[in-house]
C-alpha cells in the first residue's frame, strides 16, 4: 500500500534526512586509508544514539539477507555495492567505499548513500561515481506531479546507457516513510510513460548502483554483502526525496 505523506509530514521526513546527511558527510570525510570500517560503524552508532534515533538497519531481518543486520550502516569496498556488512577491515589508498545510512527520527523514516573514493582517486573510478550521481540528479529532475514512474527509472537508465554500464535490476529504490521499505519498488531501468502517476505526498528513495563491467551479482558468506560475480568496483548513491507541487524535494540533502 502506498500512503501519501502531508506537507507536515514531509518536514518530518526532512528533519530526518538532514540527520542523515550530516552523519553521512561526517563519515565520508573520516573516510581515509588507514581506517578501520569498524570505526566507522562505532561512529555511526554514537551519532545514533547522541541524536535519539533509531537505526533501520539494526535487527532488520529482510527475506534477502540471512538473520538479523546487526550494524547501523551498511559499508560496501570495491566490488561489494549493496547491504555491506562492517568487517575488521583497514580501508587502503584507492578503495572505493560505499556508505548507505537510514534512520528514523520521531517515527519518520529518511535513507540516503553515497561513494566515496578513498585517498588516491582512479579515473574510471571517479566516472564511475560521478555516473551514479549524474543519474540520481536526473532522476530526481524526472519525479515531477503527473509524470509516471516509469519515467523516473528511464531517466536514472539512460545515464547508464550512455556510460555503457550494465544495470541490475534486482535491487532499486524504493518508497518510504513510516518504514524504511515501503511501496512502490523503483527499478534503475524503466519505460516513459509507464506506470504509477506521481502524485504530491509520495516519498521515495532512488538510489541508482552499478559498476562498469558487470550487472551480475553475489552474496557474501556473512549472508547480506552483495559484490560483483567478477570483481569489479560498483558506486551507489541515494536520497530520500517528496514528490510536491512543485516538483521533487530532496530531504536528504545537507543545508
Amino acid at each position: 500500500m502506498i500512503e501519501l505523506k502531508t506537507p507536515r509530514e514531509i518536514d518530518k521526513m526532512a528533519v530526518t534526512g538532514r540527520f542523515v546527511a550530516e552523519v553521512l558527510a561526517e563519515l565520508a570525510e573520516l573516510a581515509r586509508p588507514g581506517v578501520n570500517l569498524l570505526d566507522l560503524e562505532q561512529r555511526a552508532r554514537r551519532r545514533v544514539k547522541e541524536r535519539g534515533a533509531e537505526s533501520c538497519y539494526w535487527d532488520y531481518s529482510p527475506s534477502f539477507g540471512r538473520g538479523p543486520f546487526r550494524n547501523v550502516i551498511c559499508l560496501s569496498v570495491n566490488d561489494a555495492v549493496l547491504h555491506g556488512m562492517p568487517y575488521k577491515y583497514t580501508l587502503r589508498d584507492g578503495d572505493v567505499l560505499s556508505l548507505d545510512f537510514a534512520v528514523s527520527i520521531d517515527g519518520w523514516v529518511a535513507d540516503s548513500a553515497r561513494t566515496v573514493i578513498v585517498g588516491t582517486p582512479r579515473e574510471e573510478d571517479v566516472r564511475l561515481v560521478e555516473s551514479t550521481r549524474t543519474a540520481l540528479d536526473a532522476g530526481i529532475a524526472a519525479a515531477v506531479p503527473g509524470a509516471k514512474l516509469g519515467d523516473v527509472s528511464a531517466a536514472i537508465g539512460a545515464v547508464a546507457a550512455a556510460h555503457g554500464y550494465p544495470v541490475n535490476v534486482q535491487f532499486g529504490g524504493h518508497g518510504l516513510g513510516r518504514t524504511m521499505h515501503e511501496d512502490p519498488h523503483v527499478p534503475n531501468v524503466g519505460r516513459p510513460g509507464r506506470g504509477l502517476v506521481l502524485r504530491p505526498g509520495l516519498t521515495l528513495a532512488l538510489e541508482p548502483w552499478w559498476s562498469a563491467v558487470s550487472n551480475e551479482i553475489f552474496t557474501d558468506p556473512d549472508g547480506w554483502t552483495l559484490r560483483f560475480s567478477d570483481g569489479s568496483r560498483g558506486a551507489h548513491s541515494e536520497h530520500t526525496i517528496a514528490i510536491t507541487e512543485d516538483g521533487a524535494r530532496v530531504l536528504t540533502r545537507a543545508e
